[in-house]
């Protein structure tokens, strides 16, 4: 058994040396993340190359001096000691138990079990991934038996924020994907097809092409209306002549890493209000990308940002709009009031500027790299236009 787009063992090494430095520097035995799903994995891929899924609970013990112990759904009562599985790298026992989130009653077993794997490893003082995060049981079972915890989120996210050489090369490599499944949405869609053919055949391409996990928002709209990012169970409209469709593809690719690119089509001429909206977004974009550099703060580009806007009397951002990418759809730095983490180099930021005025979503959504004097070019190959059909 082999996974889809393994990372190297080199990458792997890297990471776990990293995690090791942040046990050592908060004097830390221990590493505790879960993760239920593959979107926002939680620190759980980052440190096995192995994602959650389905929303099984997958719970990582990280030790200085032993393998990882993990554990996540499987029968009762299996304790099972591993070594050298090529999946399972890095890993030296599992522990499983049937529990879902769903049964209330069930959610204790994951906590019992990690509270049985700390204790045979000594571990006294354990550092919390996003320990907001986590289960009620989890912290609570770690409380009652008295492992001091620490939150080891900041430590970690800050070298867990800069790529390595391996991690951008997936990245591009997810970007050219992208590019691959947007042109495929550009030559399917047609009038007669709905908003889920649409974003069916854009899954399709994109598990063909390598990708496991990740989103396709959008809905169709006639001329006038704003065609906006919505999920699946909204995705029914059939698409007439004329009509528009903004589609976000948020996807990851090789390695688990992901981008995201978003466009929008139109199935003749595009109205002069949407083109005007989207050369709006498109000049959002490059003022913010013109900011960032190392050492630059988020909150200062976001400020900027405002600014921008408002001086063009378009809305100041109240949601996210640039943010970190890589293992997971959104990690830190956000470009936001609220991030206290700098920029630096080899971080991969999605920029993603946009409003909705009531006639038009304008949207444009490319993903960049923080070099040492700026920013990379684009690392989508998309035309930067809207696109008629």
């Amino acid at each position: 058994m082999r996974s889809n787009s393994p990372i190297t063992d080199a990458e792997l090494e890297r990471r776990w040396t990293l995690a090791r430095g942040v046990l050592a520097d908060l004097d830390c035995d221990a590493l505790v993340a879960q993760a239920r799903e593959d979107w926002v994995g939680s620190y759980v891929r980052w440190l096995t190359d192995t994602p959650a899924n389905n929303g099984y609970p997958r719970t990582i013990a990280f030790f200085p001096d032993r393998p990882m112990t993990v554990v996540e759904m499987g029968a009762f009562d299996v304790d099972r000691a591993v070594a050298d599985d090529p999946v399972h790298r890095g890993v030296g026992r599992f522990l499983h138990t049937p529990s879902f989130v769903s049964v209330g009653y069930t959610t204790r077993y994951d906590a019992d079990l990690l509270l049985q794997a700390l204790r045979d490893a000594g571990a006294r003082r354990v550092g919390l991934l996003c320990p907001g995060a986590l289960p009620h049981a989890v912290v609570a079972a770690l409380q009652e038996a008295g492992i001091e915890c620490v939150d080891a989120t900041d430590a970690l996210d800050r070298v867990k924020a800069v790529k390595s050489a391996e991690e951008i090369a997936l990245i591009r490599a997810t970007a050219a994907l992208q590019d691959r499944v947007f042109a495929e949405v550009c030559d399917f869609i047609c009038p007669g097809v709905t908003d889920r053919d649409v974003t069916s055949h854009a899954e399709r391409i994109g598990r063909d092409l390598g990708s496991d996990q990740g989103i396709y928002l959008g809905l169709s709209a006639p001329m006038g209306q704003p065609s906006r990012f919505m999920n699946r169970p909204l995705q029914t409209r059939t698409i007439e002549a004329g009509d528009h469709m903004s589609l976000l593809i948020e996807i990851n690719g090789p390695g688990g890493l992901y981008a995201e690119i978003a466009r929008t089509m139109v199935l003749g001429r595009a109205s002069d209000h949407l083109l005007e909206a989207f050369e709006n977004v498109r000049a959002a974009q490059d003022h913010t990308l013109s900011l960032i550099r190392p050492g630059a703060a988020p909150a200062d580009i976001a400020a900027a940002h405002d600014d921008w806007m408002q001086a063009r009397e378009l809305p100041a951002e109240t949601r996210l709009y640039a943010h970190g990418q890589g293992v997971e759809m959104v990690e830190r730095p956000l470009i936001r009031h609220d991030e206290p983490m700098p920029l630096a180099a080899d971080m991969c930021l999605a920029v993603h500027p946009g409003y909705d005025d009531g006639e038009v979503f304008a949207v444009i959504c490319d993903n960049y790299l923080v070099t040492d004097d700026g920013v990379s070019a684009c690392l989508h190959q998309t035309d930067k236009k809207i696109f008629e059909l």
